[in-house]
């Protein structure tokens, strides 16, 4: 388990959810996130491997964040991670529309949640530079 105290010594910016709401709001994504790849992937389609690689690039992204944001304390580069995140996660969107409307759609709570984290992490940045 992560130790906290530095993230929670942080000052928060407005609209700072409780530690709480995370875990629950993650496990929903990641379910939608799961779905909607397995949509992707089960749908015949000419030249789906440009979606594969822009899913692929954000997840690592995604799973990248953490570690920069949390494991290094790095604020600054995790925002860099978390707009790179966001562009490839709109190129994911837009691939999967071509194939599947669904699951397309249902990224867009994900896209929504990261970009809400995006503001956060940049509250954090000016806040506690």
């Amino acid at each position: 388990m992560m130790n906290l105290d530095w993230y929670n010594n942080l000052i928060s910016p407005p609209l700072s959810p409780p530690s709480f709401i995370f875990a629950p709001v993650w496990t929903v994504l990641y379910v939608l996130i799961f779905i909607s790849l397995i949509i992707y992937i089960s749908k015949k389609a000419p030249d789906k491997g440009l979606g594969y690689f822009y899913f692929s690039i954000q997840m690592l992204l995604n799973f990248l964040w953490t570690s920069v944001f949390f494991g290094f304390k790095n604020i600054f580069l995790a925002l860099v991670v978390i707009v790179f995140m966001n562009i490839f996660l709109y190129m994911t969107i837009r691939k999967f529309m071509l194939v599947s409307k669904t699951a397309s759609i249902l990224l867009l709570p994900y896209f929504l949640w990261i970009l809400f984290a995006c503001y956060l992490n940049l509250g954090y940045l000016l806040l506690n530079n």
